[in-house]
Parts: structure tokens; sequence; C-alpha cells
């Protein structure tokens, strides 16, 4: 019997594929356009792309305010996706089916009560946000700019992604799914003491490598990280080597080893 599904899967995926197949022309303009993605091994960018097709079929685009969604901005999207599950596959995104794309950045209006009940409304402005059931909201203007905003660790698409995956288990608190109540203290160990050194950093007015924006909470911190994880990575190891191989170990990639300069 699991046989028998195993090669209705692969079936399934192959035709899959073969509908959702990205076009070379497309796939090198991708590249071209992500340059921390094109420094990948042969190996990577075929699982990449593979999952990327995947991807593009599971998922619905839509845009806002009269943006049109095209293959290239699709692909460019879905390229950085399922960068940090090229190890997983795409059952930790199963969760969701929308991702809204906006031309820029927008604001929304939030709320929160007090610890004395008072109610304080404000407006923040927002790349991207990730929603627990979805759908994922995207600045395009900030996902365009990712091959040039690389060198300062930013990647909209990469931050709400992991977002996503820190939701898995249902709490969005820099923790993702992990194995075993060990795998989390082990986690805790390594993420705390890094994310209180990061605000008091960022408290101090240092210039950081991470995003100061990390130091809002836990959950902001691994999706920070993440980031500069996967498009500035020499530098992240460099300055937190102990962050870096946290990451490196749950993501299984080591993207400093193919990282130039």
């Amino acid at each position: 019997m699991k046989a028998l599904l195993q090669r209705w899967q692969a079936r399934r995926e192959a035709k899959v594929l073969a509908r959702r197949a990205i076009p070379d022309a497309l796939w090198q303009l991708t590249l071209a356009r992500l340059p921390f993605l094109a420094q990948r091994s042969d190996a990577d960018l075929a699982e990449l792309r593979r999952l990327a097709s995947l991807f593009l079929d599971q998922k619905e685009f839509t845009g806002t305010d009269g943006l049109v969604v095209d293959d290239a901005m699709a692909v460019c999207i879905a390229a950085q996706a399922v960068l940090p599950v090229l190890r997983f596959g795409l059952a930790p995104y199963a969760g969701f089916v929308g991702i809204v794309v906006h031309p820029d950045e927008v604001v929304a209006r939030r709320e929160v009560t007090d610890d004395h009940g008072v109610v304080h409304a404000y407006d923040e402005v927002l790349a991207g946000e990730a929603m627990d059931g979805g759908p994922v909201m995207l600045s395009w203007r900030d996902v365009a700019d990712a091959g040039e905003t690389a060198a300062s660790g930013y990647n909209v698409v990469i931050h709400e992604f992991a977002h996503v995956l820190d939701m898995g288990d249902g709490a969005a608190d820099g923790v993702p799914p992990l194995p075993s109540a060990q795998a989390r203290r082990d986690w805790l160990d390594v993420l705390m003491p890094a994310y209180d050194r990061h605000g008091e950093q960022v408290v101090c007015g240092y210039d950081t490598l991470l995003d100061p924006y990390g130091a809002q909470g836990p959950e902001e911190f691994f999706a920070v990280a993440s980031e500069t994880f996967f498009v500035n990575p020499k530098e992240l190891r460099a300055e937190h080597p102990d962050l870096y191989g946290l990451l490196a170990r749950y993501y299984c990639q080591d993207p400093a080893a193919f990282a130039a300069g």
C-alpha cells in the first residue's frame, strides 16, 4: 500500500511539474535578480526550481491597487519563499493558500490594550505580514529590491515565510516546531541570549547587522535572523556564530559555504 501511494504521488508530482514548469529564460532571469540564490550549487538550484514549481501550483497570487502579478513576479516570490524549506519540502506551508501582493508598503491600523484597560490606536507601516492560516502579504517594491538589499541582510519574503514556519506549532514565539522538549530548551539557550544582546544594542543606539526590528520580540528576532542567514550568511556567521549554527542545524543548510566574498 505504501509503495502504491508513493507511485501515485510521484505521478501526480510529475504532472504538476510538467504543467507548472518554469521556462529556462524566466528561471535565469530570477537568478540574475537574486544573486544569493544564483551562487548555490547546481543540486540546490534544481531543487529550488522544483519546489518553486510545486509552490506556484499550490498558491494563489492576488495583486492589489491595480497591480497584476505576472509570471516573473510570481516566480521571484516563489523562489525566495521555498529557500527556507529547501530541505523540508512544502509541507510546512500547507496551512495557507493566498499570497497578496501590494505595489508598495501598506499602512495598517492597530489597536493595543494596556495593563490599565486603555485602548491605544496607532498606524504601522508594513512591507509584509504573515497571518496564521494566511494569507501572506508582501510589498512588491521590497520583493523586487531583494537582490540589492541582501547586503544589509534584508529580505521580506524570507522574513514572512520564517513567520509561517514559526507558527507551525500554533504560536509565533520565535521557536518553530522542534522534535522534542529538549530541542526546544537547546533552541532557547541560544536564541534568547542573542535576542537579549540584540535588544541591548538597539536600545543603546549601536549599528547592528541584524535589523533593529528584531528587538520587537523573539518571533521577530527569529524572522530577522533568518533573513540575514540566507542573504548575508558570512557576516552573520562571523558576528553571531552560535546563532548561525543554530539556524544552520534547523534549516539543514550552510549558505555561507556558497556566499561570495
